[in-house]
Formats: C-alpha cells, structure tokens, sequence
C-alpha cells in the first residue's frame, strides 16, 4: 500500500512538471506571439484607416467679412478649408490610404499562416513592417509642421495662422496625426516582434 502511495505521488509531481513543461512549449509561444501580430496588424489598420477617413471628410467653410475700404460695408467671403489644398496634408492621406492597406493585406497573411517559422518570410515582413513606419512617420512629421504653422503662423516670412478661423478643420487634423503616430509605433511593435521570432526560429 505504501508503494501504491509513493507511486501515486510520484505519477502527480511527474503529471504536475509536464504540465509546467507544456506551458512554454515553442508551439505555445509561437501562437502567443501570433495572436500579438494579430492584434497590432488589427490595430495598426484601425489607426490608419480611421486617420484616412478624417482627412479625407475635413472641411470646413467660413464667411469672413472682409474690409475694402471705411465708407463701404464689408465683404462677405466664404472660404473653405480641405486637405488637397495642402500639398502635405495630401502626402499625410496616400501614406495612410498605403498604410491601411498593406494592414489589411498582411493581416490575411498573418492569419492565414499563424505559426510562420519560414524565415524569409518574416524577414519579408520586417522590411515592409519597417517601411510603412518609416513612411507614418515621414508623412505624421510634415502635417504637423503644416499644423504647427496654421495654429501659431510665422511672422518672419509673413504666414498667418488660420486655425482661429477654421478651428474645427485644425481639431480633425491633429486628431488625424495622433492617430497616424499611434499607427507608426504599432509598426514598430510589429517589427520588435518579427525580430524576436527571427530569433527564436535560428536557434
């Protein structure tokens, strides 16, 4: 009975290490880190779709009362506001518009192929991971320059600002390139990511 009793003990702590074991098997931590490339390709499109959608939809129109001279009533002038007037708010919507679908396309692949463990492949989508967040970041850097100069002007070579008067437009726009920064850094989550799994499949 005592041999019955120790075998038992025996067979719960051998059971008990082989669970522990199973926990950290390669194919565990391979779907783990899968499910991460999911989630931030999911994210990654989200920020860079919804940045696109917002530019692409901001505009705003004002009436300005302009002054010609004292003895005549003023002007009323509608203006208006979009993105494809600035020629860096329309780099800022393709770089997005490229960003969202690359998201879209790697995402079918990252779920297609879960477990890739095809070295070129991931080296494959390092490359293009850190292209697109190079391009984020290029494209998020000069509409915030635009925006910058459109909240405070610059008063050496005589810009004005116009976010006083179009204050709406300036919101949508900035919210935009939070969003596409948010969107850059998820890219380059995904490429810490793809370099870990580099290394983790050469050993």
């Amino acid at each position: 009975m005592a041999d019955d009793y120790n075998k038992s003990n025996v067979d719960g702590v051998i059971s008990s290490d082989v669970n522990v074991v199973v926990e950290n098997t390669p194919r565990t931590r391979s779907a783990r880190a899968s499910y991460y490339d999911v989630l931030l390709r999911i994210i990654g499109l989200a920020c860079t779709f919804i940045a696109s959608v917002i530019v692409g939809v901001d505009k705003e129109r004002k009436i300005i009362p302009l002054k010609v001279t004292d003895s005549l009533p003023p002007l009323q002038i509608t203006v208006i506001a979009k993105w494809h007037y600035m020629s860096a708010f329309v780099y800022f919507l393709v770089s997005n518009a490229i960003a969202c679908t690359y998201a879209a396309t790697s995402l079918v692949f990252s779920m297609m192929a879960k477990n890739i463990k095809n070295n070129m492949a991931l080296l494959v989508l390092v490359i293009l991971d850190l292209l697109i967040m190079g391009l984020l970041l290029s494209a998020s850097g000069a509409a915030a320059a635009i925006g910058v100069i459109g909240l405070k002007g610059n008063s050496h070579v005589q810009w004005r600002k116009v976010c006083d008067v179009f204050g709406t437009y300036c919101r949508h726009m900035a919210a935009a390139v939070v969003l596409s920064l948010l969107g850059s850094f998820v890219f380059l989550w995904l490429v810490v990511l793809s370099v870990l799994n580099l290394q983790r499949n050469s050993k």
